[in-house]
This record gives C-alpha cells, structure tokens and sequence, in this order.
C-alpha cells in the first residue's frame, strides 16, 4: 500500500535474474575480473621500484602523524594524518624547517584537541629520531654536516619496507570478566542522569541565586 494522497499504484517486478536486462548490467554483458592476479603482482612490483627509488629512506615517505578522524561515527579508530603540527614539534625539539628534510611530514593547520593525542604523536617523533640515520650528501670529509651520522654506523643499513614508518599503535580494549562490586548493584544509571540532566537545566537560576546572596 502507498501513503495519503495521489501516488502511482505499485506496480514492482521482484523476478529472479542475475542483473538488470538492459545496458552494461545485462547478464550478456556482465563485467569479469579475471585479471586480478595480473594486478597483484603489477602492485607488489610497482611497490618494489618505488622502495629502489625510494633508497635507502623509508619505503612509506614521511613519518605522519596518529589522528582520530571527525565526527562521532568514526572518533573511536586511529589513522595516519596529513602532518605534525607546530606544537608537536616544538615539543619534540625539532625545527619545523629541519623537519619535512629529514622525513617528517608538516602540517601548520592541523590543531591539537587533547594532551593526550598530542603526546601519543610527541612520542611518535622521539621514537623516529632515536632511530634515524641521516646520510652525509657528499663523499668528502666538507659534506658532513652537524647531525649527521657517523659513516661507520651506515653500512649495510636495512630499508624500512613497512606500510608505516612507525606501525599506529592497537591499544586492548578486552577487559577481563569480574564480579560486580555492592557498590555498583546500589549504584543507578538513570538517577545519575536524571540528576545531570536537571542540574545542567537549573545551572544559570543556581548561579543567579548565588550571585544575589553573595551581593546582599
């Protein structure tokens, strides 16, 4: 049945057929993915040329940050974001400069909403710079700048071939079975929100009245 008002009678085919019968969607016409295979190993060798053109530094590029992406939906899952804000960097000790040539990923309009995410990327950086090794430029002994690393320490330096730099990190969310507390049975959910509740609606009058006291 339709709702209220002039609607045009249901009139709906509910037949059995692999497609519709028309078009690219016909059952004669329908798409094939036989060459799967064929891109698997396109994608594992095109992976493979990046990380040689990519030598010795990371296959993966920048170092980018651990972020949580917006909304209420999606809030509760890590992601790499787009760059390390200022204050990050700052905090970690590194120039915002010097940054983006030794592999860190930059970006000065992001903003940090919480101490703890922003430690979370703090630590990323210190963990990165305990780890890099920075190549001189040149062969000769005027290349070597401040900062760079000595040439004993660079032979036969392995490439990180990893998806990520530094992996994001997959915090246990299990929590192990206990029995319930006393104080938890006499505890109620609904007379705790009731109370929040009321007490958000009556917060400006509360804080009026107080005013009007303390004045008197």
């Amino acid at each position: 049945m339709t709702g209220k008002g002039n609607h045009v009678i249901p009139n709906v085919h509910f037949r059995k057929v692999n497609g519709m019968q028309c078009g690219r969607n016909n059952r004669v016409m329908m798409r094939t993915w036989l060459n799967q295979a064929g891109r698997k190993q396109r994608r594992a060798s095109n992976r493979k040329k990046k990380a040689a053109r990519l030598a010795p530094r990371p296959a993966a590029g920048f170092l980018r940050p651990v972020v949580r992406p917006p909304t209420q939906r999606y809030n509760m899952k890590l992601r790499l974001g787009r760059g390390f804000t200022l204050e990050e960097l700052k905090s970690a000790k590194i120039p915002k400069k010097l940054a983006p040539t030794i592999g860190i990923a930059v970006d000065h309009r992001r903003k940090n909403r919480s101490v703890e995410g922003m430690q979370v990327n703090v630590d990323r950086l210190k963990l990165y710079m305990s780890k890099l090794l920075i190549f001189p430029k040149g062969h000769g002994k005027k290349c070597v700048k401040q900062g760079d690393t000595a040439r004993s320490e660079l032979q036969n330096v392995a490439q990180n071939t990893l998806k990520e730099i530094i992996p994001i990190p997959k915090p246990d969310v299990r929590i192990k079975p206990r029995a319930i507390t006393e104080a938890e049975k006499e505890a109620s959910a609904v007379r705790v929100l009731r109370k929040a509740r009321t007490d958000a609606k009556y917060f400006g009058e509360k804080l009026k009245k107080n005013k009007s006291t303390t004045a008197e």
